[in-house]
């Protein structure tokens, strides 16, 4: 099978990490596999993933007069370019809802992820929430679950000399706002925690109030600074499959979270970490002081974190049941590549001119058709109502 799967970045970060696991798996089992990118990409910038090299790296450019089995879309802004991949069939691996990376007046763009969903691709996505979601675009997704290097996240191995107290990690890029890492960094501080360390794939050396910085670290280095904590505190307002505070559990420590997308899929309240209502700073700070003055009450969360982490599937598991659904939508019918291109076309020319024109009936033709196949959803000059996140 030749598949090819479309990259906006082979930057370090979860969502490409999840994506190498994929198809690098798949390599692993024969399959000719293929990364495409927009400009040419150098070894060195998919070098901190161990197997990245085993993928075929390519621009669209040099596909031109490939065909393939099957193409994978990865990202809603790739979606809008799969069309130039020549291919029996044609699928979406949906990571996130994507819209709620923007603000709430960024309309025109939430609404152009939002489409992406109206393009009658398969999808295979990662979490259940997105699953639920999707299923109001009348999108049936194939849900596999993450998986965990469990070589890697492990309760024994190395760890950095740690002092008496209540060692804090953050975790995300400091530079994107739904990463809410400043605000962490900020309500950390204020608590009585001893030591804050910041693991971030930003390509920082110190950020202010942070005790130690870890920058751009390959995954299989990053089991260490886990094993060196006692907590991660990750107050998302945007996650996908939640991934750091699993890899914390496997690493014995325990986690804080905002009550965001994708943390009920294995973070129970009070039983394996702790989670609070989103912008609840106070409980914030008042879990971290609980976990740093009641150690009998941390070594329970940590002891269940462990249990959990032991029932969760590795990337072996995981990428199987992924390869498994990638074989099956290889056998069933697609979308073509010319339906494709004229409907990403359509949507993109709406998108440009909600962006452009200034004449209030564009506006409300594209709400209009976009509410009459999808009732529940809302579109106006300042604002964009999407369906309800159960």
């Amino acid at each position: 099978m030749k598949c090819i799967f479309t990259l906006g970045s082979p930057a370090i970060g979860g969502g490409t990490n999840v994506i190498f696991e994929h198809a690098t798996r798949m390599a692993k089992e024969g399959e000719d596999v293929y990364i495409v990118t927009e400009n040419k990409v150098k070894p060195e910038e998919y070098a901190w993933h161990s197997f990245a090299h085993l993928l075929k790296w390519v621009t669209y450019d040099e596909i031109t007069d490939i065909k393939f089995d099957i193409a994978i879309a990865t990202w809603w802004r790739t979606v809008y370019k799969t069309y130039r991949i020549k291919a029996k069939h044609y699928a979406y691996f949906v990571q996130s809802i994507e819209s709620r990376f923007y603000p709430e007046n960024e309309v025109g763009l939430k609404m152009l992820a939002e489409m992406t969903y109206m393009l009658d691709m398969k999808v295979i996505t990662e979490a259940t929430w997105i699953k639920n979601y999707l299923e109001n675009y009348g999108v049936d997704a194939y849900l596999v679950h993450n998986g965990i290097r469990k070589d890697i996240f492990t309760l024994k191995g190395d760890k950095f000399k740690k002092k008496d107290g209540l060692r804090v990690l953050i975790e995300g890029p400091v530079d994107v706002d739904f990463k809410n890492v400043p605000k962490t960094v900020e309500l950390v501080n204020k608590s009585e925690a001893d030591e804050v360390w910041l693991l971030t794939s930003s390509n920082i050396k110190e950020y202010p109030n942070v005790d130690r910085v870890f920058s751009r670290v390959p995954p299989k280095d990053c089991a260490k600074i886990y094993r060196s904590c006692d907590v991660i505190v990750k107050l998302s307002y945007v996650e996908g499959m939640f991934g750091p505070p699993l890899e914390m559990f496997h690493c014995g420590g325990t986690s804080i979270v905002y009550d965001v997308t994708g943390h009920d899929e294995y973070i129970i309240h009070e039983k394996n970490g702790l989670v609070a209502k989103t912008d609840d700073d106070e409980k914030v700070i008042e879990y971290i002081n609980k976990l740093k003055n009641d150690s009998e009450y941390l070594d329970k969360l940590k002891k269940e974190a462990i249990k959990t982490a032991d029932k969760w599937v590795s990337w072996e598991e995981s990428s199987l049941n992924f390869y498994n659904v990638v074989k099956k939508l290889n056998k069933m019918d697609s979308i073509s590549q010319k339906v494709l291109e004229k409907k990403s076309k359509f949507f993109f020319d709406i998108y440009v001119k909600y962006e452009n024109k200034d004449d209030t009936s564009i506006k409300k033709f594209i709400g209009k058709r976009l509410r009459n196949k999808h009732p529940r959803i809302s579109v106006s000059y300042t604002h964009l109502t999407l369906p309800t996140i159960a």
